[in-house]
């Protein structure tokens, strides 16, 4: 079990993190299109399909309970994605560093939660 403090900065972390990736999606979205129309359809789309997968399956309070490895595979996908498109948009170093953050902020959350529990 983490320290209150380290469990409140991690729980703090993971709530930028979560901002984060839709904000990813949505720079990538808008520098990725060829005209306007599909710069705000992927501007758009990307982040609310990953807001909307996270918010089912991911979230806290989840509409859906669904086990672990579910919960572990969207946050991958999520996270993932917006790794994706911070290398795709040319920020390599920066989307390793997201990438790492994400990895070791869900595996202490995961593990801090399995040992509250």
């Amino acid at each position: 079990m983490l320290p209150t403090p380290l469990h409140v900065v991690n729980e703090g972390l993971a709530f930028l993190m979560e901002l984060a990736g839709p904000a990813l999606l949505a720079w990538w979205g808008w520098s990725t299109g060829q005209n306007t129309a599909v710069r705000i359809l992927l501007a758009v789309g990307a982040p609310a399909l990953a807001a909307t997968a996270w918010g089912l399956f991911a979230a806290p309070k989840a509409t859906f309970a669904v086990p672990l490895v579910a919960v572990l595979a969207v946050k991958a996908l999520f996270f993932g994605s917006a790794t994706a498109a911070l290398y795709a948009l040319g920020r390599t170093q920066p989307a390793v560093v997201f990438a790492a953050v994400a990895v070791a902020n869900t595996t202490l959350a995961e593990l801090d939660r399995l040992h509250r529990a």
